[in-house]
């Protein structure tokens, strides 16, 4: 006899409630579902490197020969290749599968049940994900004209139970950067501000230096855009050094597997090499921006990621997003409230813009209406 006892009542009642995140699918399960080859789809939806990783990851992977023994639980060598790179000490700087990850971890650090985390929208999503998992409670605070934050009403909504602000700069999915005096006036707050720079590579601008004088200050950066290595996960922080000491008691011993770690090392290799994809972006969302303002019915915004906002101004933007998946493109679409009528599109290669700008042309005007 098969005993199956009703265990429902023991998740947690918020769990059950709250929202999935959205995540985007890869290439192999949009092919299946559109039955377009993945050698002919333009995925533009992810934010991810188009050019890959450096060629010297390829080769590292393919000759490393301990993928059979754990991986360093220390992170040492791969902390002294971020120290060099940042220009910060090993005792900043910790690891983690994804900057999602650290996200996680600085929320369990430093949250109880209730406790309150500003939140920016429009903005990335795992910020509210990991604070309702967490079971702290979430304020929303808008962001103002041309997407800046509003740091009046942040200041305002500051509370003895708020713990975290969160950041993106430059912003997902908007593109545009806070200043540095906005950052240091929230600091002032004694909350800790945590300054999201996933895309700082595109935009050249960092608040990474500041840490080690700001004991409220951090910095997440990731290897999933500017170095091809979104699917192996490896993203890290720049913490003051004993929120670094504390996040490495508490993460899972391996939370960044050996692959990871090897990938992460051999790209600090190739700088050289990397800089110059991320340059290649650069022109090619330059060239995007101007080849998407040539639709009258499209609102570019600027950005210092490698993506661009759109607005559809007639006509839904859903429809745009699913009769550009009919043609094998595909971008992201939100559906929330704020974002409705918004298109982000990541930046590829000239060959993807070309097919992109084509297939907006053969949606066209009335097609749009």
């Amino acid at each position: 006899m098969i005993f199956r006892p009703d265990i429902e009542h023991l998740i947690r009642p918020k769990l059950k409630e709250m929202n999935a995140y959205s995540p985007i699918e890869p290439t192999d399960v949009l092919s299946k579902r559109t039955d377009v080859p993945e050698d002919e789809l333009v995925k533009l939806d992810g934010n991810e490197n188009p050019y890959g990783c450096s060629p010297r990851v390829a080769s590292a992977l393919a000759n490393y020969v301990y993928y059979h023994i754990y991986p360093d639980p220390g992170q040492q060598e791969l902390r002294k290749a971020l120290g060099a790179y940042t220009g910060l000490g090993v005792e900043h700087i910790v690891a983690g599968s994804g900057s999602d990850e650290l996200i996680d971890l600085v929320l369990r650090l430093c949250i109880q049940p209730g406790d309150e985390v500003i939140n920016c929208p429009p903005t990335f999503g795992m910020y509210p994900f990991s604070t309702e998992i967490c079971d702290g409670k979430v304020i929303n605070i808008a962001r103002k004209e041309a997407f800046a934050i509003d740091v009046a009403a942040i200041k305002k909504a500051l509370k003895e139970q708020t713990r975290v602000i969160f950041i993106a700069s430059p912003n997902n999915p908007t593109g545009n950067i806070t200043p540095e005096s906005q950052v240091m006036e929230l600091l002032d707050s004694g909350a800790i501000v945590v300054i999201d720079e996933a895309y700082s590579e595109f935009s050249g601008v960092t608040l990474a230096p500041l840490v080690p004088d700001c004991s409220n200050l951090i910095v997440l950066r990731t290897f999933s855009k500017w170095a091809g290595l979104a699917g192996l996960r490896i993203g890290y922080g720049v913490f003051p050094a004993n929120i670094a000491s504390y996040l490495m008691k508490i993460k899972q011993p391996y939370n960044v597997n050996a692959a990871a770690q090897v990938a992460a090392l051999e790209s600090l290799k190739d700088i050289d090499y990397l800089r110059g994809t991320v340059e290649l972006l650069i022109e090619e969302r330059a060239r995007l921006i101007d080849r998407l303002g040539e639709f009258d019915w499209l609102k570019t915004y600027p950005s210092q990621a490698n993506f661009v906002l759109c607005s559809v101004l007639k006509g839904e933007a859903r429809q745009v997003y699913r009769k550009l998946q009919r043609e094998g493109i595909f971008i992201r679409y939100f559906d929330t409230s704020v974002l409705r009528d918004c298109l982000r599109i990541s930046v590829g290669k000239p060959e993807h813009t070309d097919r992109l700008i084509t297939a907006l042309r053969k949606i066209g005007d009335s097609e749009v209406k």
